[in-house]
């Protein structure tokens, strides 16, 4: 069999269209691509990042990545290679075409500089052997609203803020620049691109979405009037038994750059009339949504998986980006990295304010792990000392495991808020 892994030609339309439609095969939707649609999304691509593999002509497998920025432990952001799109038609499998693309897009986005590269894993067993681990996980919620205990019959915020409603034209004015703000604060989010925001007030509509229906926004100012945080939601009517009201609030997005914005939209959304249940779309694992409520019993857990993976291209300019707890240290590290894009041995040395330097060097390790176990810490959602346990991380220095889970762990586990 004749085949064939090459980039996207920047100047055919044609080629284009036939990768979409690859694309679409291989995720199991209609094949066909709209001319429309096609005229649309060609602008997005990055045809030299764009790969797709040939047989006689005809593609059978996708491959594409995308800059983008991942906010690190400490607020610091680094440029990252998104990785999406990754499809092989189901005539192709086992042929080797994703590890070839997936080598190659590794490569060059360390040529580039991005000392990161980051996907969204649709199937959890595939991309350990890439080196990737599991960075940031997310949760998904539903509030059974009459139970929920709430305190009292809304009437606003009690620190002297305010929600109001918002237009599309406000929020396409502050939205972009209040998320600007909020990322830097979370570790594992990253920046969007202003399509994103064009979709989500339905300036930009594919041929193939779901027909569109203007959700309702919401912003929280302080008491200074400074905007804080932005909701977006759709409710979703059902008969009413016996006269009793039965809505749904979907939750889309809700953001805040202080805890008092994000208490106050969901404490608002909870008392919406008529909704009895409130769905909370991805949030961190960690959300404060549950404890919000007078009886957390009320939240249930309706998912809770991986989300955002993570893979290291440059050591030493990754771990020297985020910040550490646990006060001064020194930690040596053998990092194995088959594909040797990341490996090598590394000294970390934190200082008293958690800022660090990471050097290679030719000292003892006191703790081996692969690129991939890396990965697990590097957003700070996970213990070395567990991984110890799963003999995932060897301890060659007595007590360098609980060290390293000192510097390592943070206050809030990390999350990753988009899909891309």
């Amino acid at each position: 069999m004749s085949l064939e892994i090459r980039t996207l030609e920047a100047s055919e339309g044609a080629d284009a269209a036939a990768w979409m439609r690859a694309l679409n095969v291989g995720f199991h939707r209609s094949p066909p691509v709209p001319d429309e649609e096609l005229a649309m999304r060609l602008p997005r691509l990055h045809p030299d990042r764009t790969q797709g593999a040939y047989d006689l002509g005809r593609c059978v497998a996708t491959f594409r990545s995308m800059p983008r920025q991942v906010t690190v432990p400490g607020g610091a952001v680094l440029p990252a290679s998104a990785i999406t799109n990754v499809s092989v038609t189901a005539t192709h499998r086992r042929r080797g075409l994703a590890s070839r693309m997936m080598g190659a897009d590794l490569a060059a986005a360390k040529e580039r500089g991005e000392p990161l590269a980051i996907l969204i894993a649709a199937e959890y067993p595939i991309y350990g052997r890439f080196g990737f681990g599991p960075a940031a996980w997310v949760s998904v919620w539903e509030i059974d609203i009459p139970r929920a205990a709430l305190d009292g019959r809304y009437a606003g915020p009690a620190d002297g803020g305010r929600v109001d409603l918002a237009t599309i034209a406000e929020v396409r004015e502050h939205g972009p620049g209040l998320y600007e703000r909020v990322r830097t604060g979370i570790a594992g989010a990253i920046d969007r691109e202003q399509v994103w925001w064009d979709r989500a007030v339905g300036e930009v509509r594919y041929p193939t979405d779901d027909p569109w229906e203007e959700p309702f926004f919401a912003f929280y100012r302080d008491a200074a009037g400074r905007i804080e945080g932005l909701a977006s939601w759709r409710v979703k009517d059902h008969p009413w038994p016996n006269k009793l009201p039965k809505e749904d609030a979907n939750v889309l997005q809700l953001i805040g750059a202080t805890p008092a914005a994000e208490a106050a939209l969901w404490r608002f959304l909870l008392s919406l009339d008529w909704v009895t249940r409130l769905n909370s779309s991805y949030r961190a694992p960690d959300d404060v949504l549950p404890l919000l409520l007078g009886d957390p019993r009320a939240a249930r857990l309706e998912s809770y998986a991986d989300f955002m993976w993570l893979r290291l291209l440059d050591t030493p300019a990754a771990l020297s980006a985020r910040t550490y707890g646990g006060g001064p240290a020194a930690l040596v590290l053998d990092v194995r990295d088959p594909a040797g894009l990341a490996g090598g041995r590394f000294l970390l040395e934190t200082d008293a304010s958690g800022a660090a330097v990471c050097t290679p060097t030719g000292a003892d390790a006191d703790l081996s792990l692969s690129v991939a176990d890396l990965a697990w810490l590097y957003l700070g959602d996970e213990s070395p000392e567990r991984l110890a346990a799963l003999g995932r991380l060897t301890e060659h220095r007595p007590g360098a495991a609980r060290t390293a889970t000192a510097l390592f762990r943070t206050a809030r586990r990390p999350w990753c808020p988009d899909v891309f």
